[in-house]
């Protein structure tokens, strides 16, 4: 998966994952993709709801050995 940015957040627990996702998105424009690392299991639900709450995309989700990898394109 090609991406714009990314975001290690391994090792953050929950809010900073998504604190950290929606900074990182402010900085982006309007169809780049940022690629989310993350080792907090509630992540990817939060994850998943964060972007369509804030009319971004997820794309794609994967697991890496014990890091989740979350693509989502800005809306």
């Amino acid at each position: 998966m090609i991406s714009d940015k990314v975001l290690d957040a391994t090792g953050l627990a929950c809010p900073m994952p998504i604190i950290k996702t929606k900074k990182a998105m402010n900085e982006m424009v309007q169809g780049h993709v940022l690629e989310i690392h993350v080792t907090d299991k509630g992540a990817k639900a939060d994850l998943a709801a964060w972007s369509k709450s804030g009319g971004h995309e997820l794309i794609d989700t994967a697991m890496d050995n014990d890091i989740l990898k979350v693509w989502i394109k800005k809306g």
